[in-house]
């Protein structure tokens, strides 16, 4: 597959780098970027035959089926609405608008147009992301009441991610993408967010934006998805998430302590991993950063399902959830309080039961809780069906 490729920054370079070393016939043969130095050079590198600083001119090339929006925030409609007119399939990076309402344009647009579209959102297709997500879907830790996303480094590395104009936000619009997604796959797409409370703040940077940001989503089954972002955290790039069921629990970690660990005191003299902030002392490289932080199997499910006619994992549907859930915490920054998330179309289930697991002990008594204490006997906690009335019994081992 012939590509269009919009950006030559770092998530330009990761996409490309991915597409090419992926399933190996896809190949980016048209880059745009605003600077002439810069797609020369991306162009020489890459080896790609079409370099411009005409951005319709690199979409509508016609060696290119697909486009892959790898630019700032504010030119992701311009593009979407560029590749549409052009009549090409275009998958656009994180977060898929600036607004909900500039999300549903967008939204609007290729479904409009019938093309196909995909929504970049790379944390979600990491390799420990994609097994967890199968194992939750097997039932191995039963009913998803709560996720949580956590992504934290010291800021971004270009300019206009702090200019709350061209982003949008700040750390929420980044990286708070991210985390909403995770936890949307965890505890099902197909169930409704309802509300959102977030604290916000700009704690360390000058800007009007904020740079940390704690907030809940409150989904209408009463799991809840939590998310926690800062752009003031030392000490390199640190991305997790956790996953807590009824019947297990599920703890990830993408970047940090992950098995490769390197001591130096002469010092790394290069690149060490995104985000790290020297390099001397404990470091953590990452073996295959592409594959580590989901590009290589993102793009692998984009093309495949651009070529059997089908949708991808994630879509500008998607895009356009998470950018209302955004919304909804800025609005609550704002107000101080729980926020809805406004949805002008919701693709998912209706009245979804609440999720409530109740254990049978015997006739008359359901198990809140039991556990084996030091000197062997075991604690049962029980709560009567009938009056409401809690119980404990302890049961000892014979002889103690």
């Amino acid at each position: 597959m012939n590509i269009t490729m919009l950006g030559t920054g770092l998530i330009g370079r990761n996409y490309t780098t991915a597409l090419h070393a992926g399933r190996s016939r896809d190949r980016v043969t048209a880059v745009y970027s605003r600077t002439a130095a810069s797609v020369q050079a991306f162009a020489a590198e890459f080896g790609i035959a079409h370099a411009t600083t005409d951005m319709h001119a690199a979409i509508t090339d016609p060696s290119t089926e697909l486009v892959v929006i790898g630019l700032p925030n504010h030119l992701h409609e311009e593009a979407v609405m560029a590749a549409v007119k052009a009549g090409k399939g275009v998958l656009c990076t994180k977060p898929l608008g600036r607004t909900a309402a500039e999300a549903y344009r967008m939204l609007q647009a290729v479904e409009d147009a019938g093309v196909f579209h995909g929504y970049l959102e790379d944390l979600t297709y990491t390799p420990k992301t994609l097994k967890a997500l199968e194992s939750v879907r097997a039932g191995a830790i039963g009913t998803v009441l709560w996720a949580r996303g956590s992504e934290k480094h010291p800021g971004p590395h270009r300019a206009w991610f702090w200019d709350k104009t061209q982003s949008g936000g700040g750390a929420i619009i980044d990286m708070g993408c991210h985390c909403i997604e995770i936890s949307r796959n965890f505890i099902g797409k197909d169930i409704r967010p309802v509300e959102v409370m977030c604290w916000a703040d700009t704690q360390v940077h000058p800007i009007e934006a904020e740079d940390h940001a704690v907030g809940m989503v409150r989904y209408e089954n009463g799991a809840m998805g939590q998310f926690e972002v800062s752009w003031s955290f030392r000490g390199g790039m640190d991305l997790r998430d956790e996953v807590a069921g009824t019947e297990g629990t599920i703890w990830l970690n993408h970047w940090q302590r992950t098995g490769f660990e390197l001591y130096t005191a002469t010092g790394q003299q290069g690149y060490v991993a995104e985000k790290a902030e020297g390099d001397t002392g404990w470091m953590f490289p990452v073996g295959d950063e592409q594959a580590a932080l989901g590009f290589t199997p993102m793009f692998h499910d984009m093309l495949e399902a651009y070529e059997q006619h089908r949708a991808p994992m994630e879509t500008f549907y998607d895009g356009y959830v998470v950018n209302a859930i955004m919304d909804a915490a800025y609005a609550s920054v704002s107000s101080k309080r729980w926020e809805p998330v406004q949805l002008q179309t919701w693709r998912g289930r209706i009245d979804t039961p609440h999720v409530s697991v109740l254990r049978q002990y015997d006739d008359e008594h359901v198990l809140i809780k039991q556990e084996r204490m030091p000197d062997g006997a075991l604690h049962v906690i029980l709560r009567n069906t009938v009056s409401g009335a809690l119980v404990e019994r302890i049961a000892r081992a014979e002889g103690s």
